[in-house]
């Protein structure tokens, strides 16, 4: 190694390697392509290694690429940990804090909570992903994912936030046509609206009712990937639904949404997944810890 790699070449390059671009990393740092290009080559030159392989469209790590953006990515953590530890207990939290959830819980639910949030401490800055597909946490550099269903991630750490569960309804006007079912097994001949959301079996429902946890296969002419499409279909009396209580108590409290089976629930708590302790990082303790309030209802901003 020629020289000691500065911490900003290196935040440069994990922002190059998150966006898989010269010209997306520019344009969202504000800088030129050139600028980009040369610091990049200033990291390579010190490290003696090159660290991208470089096409006319996007950026790809080199093996050794690879081993640089883990270190990088533990160094510039480390950094931040750093400053906050000594910073703690004299300053508000600050700095960047990137968090996904899925799209209706995140618009209706965790987007209002990080609103307030940041009214509170207006030093952090918030990036909110909206994703209704799994999500690989470290490898897309998340600080926090807001999920409802525990993870299943081995070495990611869960801290249950919220009570939930979903619930199966249905509208009045399907109900009056097709019937109600009996029993959960009655639920195959219904036409039943699926969705594809995060993690969830697509089609498989799997419930705890009077003896214990069973399964149906379900199906229907309508599915989605949007719970919110879902909920609206629903209304709409086109079939039934199997939703979390958070999305159909208001239509629940008006009856224009009918539980169906009300023996039978699925649980689905809300769960904050992140890959470090909170502990170590002020500001996701603090933004955790907030939201979890916020759902119970201890905060209105």
């Amino acid at each position: 190694m020629n020289n000691r790699p500065l911490l900003d070449d290196l935040d440069l390059f994990c922002a190059v390697v998150r966006h898989t671009s010269f010209t997306a990393t520019a344009r969202t740092l504000g800088v030129s392509n050139a600028y980009v290009s040369k610091r990049i080559a200033t990291l390579e030159h010190c490290l003696g290694a090159r660290l991208l392989h470089r096409t006319t469209r996007s950026v790809a790590l080199t093996e050794q690429g690879g081993a640089v953006h883990a270190w990088a990515l533990r160094i510039l953590e480390d950094v931040e940990q750093l400053g906050e530890a000594v910073a703690t207990e004299k300053q508000a939290p600050a700095g960047l804090l990137r968090i996904c959830t899925s799209s209706g819980f995140g618009r209706n639910r965790v987007a209002p909570a990080l609103s307030a949030l940041a009214l509170r401490y207006p030093k952090l800055e918030i990036q909110l992903e909206l994703l209704d597909r799994a999500v690989d946490v470290i490898g897309e550099e998340f600080h926090l994912d807001i999920r409802v269903g525990q993870a299943h991630e081995p070495h990611l750490i869960s801290r249950r936030i919220a009570a939930n569960a979903r619930v199966l309804c249905a509208a009045p006007a399907y109900l009056d046509r097709h019937g109600s079912p009996a029993t959960l097994a009655d639920l195959a001949t219904h036409r039943c609206i699926v969705i594809r959301e995060r993690n969830e079996d697509f089609g498989r429902w799997v419930l705890h009712g009077p003896n214990g946890v069973e399964s149906v296969k379900v199906g229907g002419p309508l599915s989605a990937s949007n719970g919110e499409v879902v909920r609206g279909w629903a209304l709409d009396g086109h079939g039934i639904i199997l939703r979390s209580v958070w999305d159909v108590a208001p239509a629940l409290a008006q009856g224009t949404l009918v539980r169906v089976l009300p023996a039978y629930e699925q649980p689905a708590d809300v769960w904050a997944i992140y890959p470090s302790r909170l502990s170590t990082s002020a500001k996701l303790r603090v933004c955790v810890e907030f939201i979890e309030a916020w759902l119970r209802g201890d905060e209105t901003g």
